[in-house]
């Protein structure tokens, strides 16, 4: 006897179909074979899936039972085959037709009930895309696949449950996706922090308010205990949320590693990504012997925060030039590559020498001025090419530690957001959400400048021997200026600010 369930193979943030064919036969030895390519994990689902059956009160078949994952020359691995195994047994030695137009997914527990199983979103997108009916998934997943209208989703609670329905005995009925919470589903950091409790800092507040609002690279440079981590963190409470195509590409990374909560949906805050300077290689970019995202595509449509910039590893530094350019990174290993989005918004913080007092106006700096040089020779020139504002954080005098500050993080939001509707708006036709990410071609259709600016803009560049890459960043960053200004064409103060952010370090 035989039968085929459907069900996909998850291959980073894609889907490929995958059919469970399922064989029970009586002639030979009682056994249960899983043939095509299958890993440890899937291997495992036999006894699961075994001790599942018998568990729900039903009959498992004391025969010799082969199943091959077509097709078999891709490799699987995953828990959350179990149900379709599962249902292709029960389906097979009960009589039972196959249902048309379905996918199965997840895993089984040894009681037969099903656990939260990674991945419900991108299972509902193939549905969606191969025009797939119904999908059946764990009743912990179906807030996370309720995000895709169109397909009937039926939340599976246990095997004897879903057992019946395939009987037509107890018919279960899909989710009525309107009766839904949407649960915010991964809590990033703590965002009680906000720029009103900083006190001074005016020029860094305003630095990362344009950083905010245009999504734009910067890196904060000061002595220890100016407020520079306290500020990258403060960026949390201005950050606009995420539309609903963002938040479609986030959760997409997010529910492929496993970090959408039972009962979670799509993720509606930013993410913020704060990794260690100790990292590798593969935990910053992605990898592995089957690739998984790295904290590059973690922090996609939001924010990567990297303390102590020149402590983190400089293969780790110069992989991320790609990333910081493209907004996308490919892993390739001997097995295929695959490509992950990484369109953040980098925010890094660092001392000026290996001390950290250089330029302090109280304390002296007790590097030599070749341990400087050697410090700061740790950023590359692309690396810091490729950042948009650089600005000097100084210590906040004394006297002003306990004046309320007159940055309100509510005010600021209401800002960057309209800025960013703005650009929305602008980039409505191009694919793009935000300033940083327009091309040259867009830089010179949405970016327009008078004369006047082009010449302030122009004579700073031979002064300051720009690259071609800092010249179009500095037009990108006076745009978001304006943006911010509520104006539609670039002026000359709002060029002479974004030169301010970008000229006053290629000296050093």
């Amino acid at each position: 006897m035989f039968a085929k369930i459907k069900s996909v193979a998850l291959n980073g943030i894609e889907t490929i179909g995958i059919e469970a064919e399922v064989n029970v036969s009586a002639k030979g030895l009682p056994c249960f074979d899983i043939v095509g390519l299958p890993d440890k994990s899937v291997d495992e689902s036999k006894h699961r899936v075994k001790t599942a059956i018998v568990n729900s009160g039903l009959e498992f078949p004391n025969k010799k039972i082969t199943l091959n994952l077509a097709p078999a020359d891709i490799h699987k691995e995953g828990s959350f085959y179990d149900l379709p195994i599962a249902v292709g047994i029960i389906c097979v030695n009960y009589d039972i037709s196959v249902p048309e137009n379905s996918l199965f997914f997840g895993e089984i527990s040894l009681d037969g009930s099903l656990r939260h199983t990674k991945g419900a979103l991108l299972l509902a997108l193939y549905a969606k895309e191969q025009d797939v009916k119904n999908i059946f998934i764990p009743i912990s997943c179906v807030n996370e696949a309720a995000a895709v209208h169109g397909i009937n989703i039926f939340g599976v609670e246990n095997l004897r449950e879903l057992f019946l329905h395939l009987r037509g005995e107890m018919l279960m009925s899909p989710i009525d996706v309107s009766t839904i919470k949407k649960k915010s589903s991964v809590d990033f950091e703590d965002t009680s922090i906000g720029f009103g409790e900083i006190s001074g800092q005016h020029q860094a507040k305003r630095a990362l308010e344009i950083s905010a609002a245009g999504g734009h690279n910067i890196i904060m440079t000061g002595p220890p205990g100016a407020g520079k981590t306290l500020l990258a963190r403060a960026l949390l409470s201005v950050l606009p949320p995420l539309s609903e195509d963002e938040s479609l590409e986030v959760t997409k990374i997010y529910t492929s590693v496993g970090k959408i909560p039972p009962n979670g949906s799509l993720i509606s805050q930013r993410p913020f990504r704060s990794p260690h300077h100790t990292i590798s290689y593969a935990g910053m970019i992605g990898g592995g012997t089957n690739p998984t995202p790295g904290e590059i595509s973690l922090a996609h449509r939001g924010v990567l925060f990297m303390d102590e910039f020149n402590e983190f590893p400089r293969i780790v530094l110069e992989s991320m030039r790609q990333p910081l350019e493209d907004g996308v990174v490919t892993i390739s290993r001997s097995k295929g590559s695959l490509t992950f989005p990484s369109r953040f918004t980098l925010v890094a913080s660092n001392n000026p020498c290996p001390c950290g007092y250089s330029g302090h106006p109280n304390v002296k700096c007790n590097c030599t001025s070749r341990q400087i040089d050697l410090y700061k020779k740790k950023l590359s020139g692309p690396i810091m090419d490729r950042i948009d504002l650089h600005v000097n954080v100084l210590p906040v005098e004394t006297s002003e530690l306990k004046n309320k500050s007159q940055s309100s993080s509510q005010y600021l939001r209401e800002r960057i957001q309209k800025a960013r509707e703005v650009q929305v708006r602008r980039y409505a036709e191009e694919g793009i959400f935000s300033n940083t990410e327009m091309s040259n071609i867009h830089v010179r259709r949405y970016a327009e400048l008078s004369f006047e600016v082009e010449s302030l803009l122009n004579l700073s560049a031979e002064k300051f021997n720009l690259s071609a890459r800092s010249y179009f960043k500095i037009i990108k960053v006076s745009r978001t200026i304006a943006d911010l200004e509520g104006v539609e064409n670039i002026e000359v103060k709002h060029m002479a600010e974004a030169l301010q952010y970008r000229c006053k370090n290629t000296e050093s």
